[in-house]
This record gives C-alpha cells, sequence and structure tokens, in this order.
C-alpha cells in the first residue's frame, strides 16, 4: 500500500478544509488516530470530548479499543485536530447522533467516505492511494519521526506487532536517512 509523504499529506489536508470544515476534520482524524473507513464513520458525537481533548471508538478486525488525545501540533495548523472538530461542530445542523454526517443527512457510509477521499486526492493533485493508506501514512511518518514500533501498534490499536508491520514503509531516502542519524549517534 502506497502511502502519503509529509507534503503530500498536507496538500490532502489543504485540499479537504477548502473543501469543508467536515471534510477537513474528517480526513485529520482519519489520519492521526490511523483509523478506517468504517470507524471515521462509526464514530458518534459521544465519542468525542471536547473538554477533555479525547476521542474514544472501537476498532475493527478484533482489535482494541481506543482512546487518545486530540492533539495540535505546533506551527502546523492543518494538523490542528481541536480546532478542526470545533470549526466542524459549530456548523453542523444534523440531528444525527454520528459525528460525520452526509451532506444529505444522517452517518455519512463509507462508500460516501471513500467517494469523497477520491474527490480531495484529484484535489491536491494526488492519486494512486485510498483512504487506508492514511493509516498507513500514520505508522510510516511515526516511524520516520522516530517513534518506536510498541508506539506505532498502540497507536493504530494493533494487538500484534506483525499486524502493525505491514503498516510500516520506508522509503530508500528515508533509511538512508534514518541510518546517517542512527551513525551519528554511534560516532
Amino acid at each position: 500500500m502506497k502511502f502519503l509523504e509529509s507534503n503530500e499529506l498536507l496538500a490532502l489536508l489543504k485540499a479537504a478544509k477548502a473543501r469543508s470544515n467536515r471534510d477537513w476534520a474528517m480526513l485529520l482524524l482519519a489520519y492521526r488516530h490511523g483509523m478506517r473507513a468504517s470507524e471515521v464513520c462509526g464514530l458518534k458525537l459521544s465519542d468525542v470530548d471536547t473538554k477533555c481533548h479525547t476521542v474514544t471508538f472501537q476498532r475493527v478486525k478484533g482489535s482494541m479499543k481506543s482512546m487518545q488525545p486530540l492533539e495540535r501540533l505546533a506551527g502546523q495548523p492543518l494538523l490542528d485536530e481541536r480546532t478542526a472538530l470545533r470549526l466542524w461542530l459549530a456548523e453542523r445542523r444534523d440531528n444525527s447522533d454520528y459525528l460525520f454526517t452526509s451532506q444529505k443527512g444522517g452517518k455519512l457510509t463509507e462508500n460516501g467516505f471513500w467517494r469523497l477521499f477520491k474527490v480531495v486526492m484529484a484535489d491536491a493533485g494526488l492519486e494512486g492511494r485510498s483512504c487506508h493508506s492514511l493509516k498507513h501514512t500514520r505508522a510510516s511518518l511515526m516511524i520516520e519521526g522516530g517513534a518506536n514500533l510498541a508506539d506505532v501498534r498502540q497507536m493504530l490499536g494493533h494487538k500484534s506487532l506483525s499486524s502493525t508491520l505491514r503498516y510500516v514503509h520506508s522509503t530508500d531516502a528515508q533509511a538512508a536517512k534514518a541510518a546517517r542519524r542512527a551513525e551519528a549517534n554511534v560516532f
């Protein structure tokens, strides 16, 4: 599965934000928490605690239940989950219990999420990925940033480390950079 490089992820989130606060919040949460389409579409309003800044959701495929913080990343407003959710919730007008609703009202379907992802990818000038690549992107960028596999496993909600390894990707350039960094720590 092809993942998004950091600049491609930011282009995707910028395109999503230009479309709507819902699209931005939805794709940002999918990325930041390594969620599958069904997990994002299944989120309910009650799963988000805006006072404690957490989101709680059940992973699919026999994985764990996750409660994770809603983060802000200093210097990168496109990765500010709290703002994205606050803006979406302020304009949301649907009576549904679901966090992300369709334009017609009610729960957004997985097919709707996949179609939306494809449109936003095109708006960002990107191709060749599916919305599931957001989960792969989260794992790969965590590793690139120096996270260990145990933390990536926990973030993705996997019980088994072997499941996590399927989500970790590296380019030749990233591997060379990591090797230089490791060698510099030794010598």
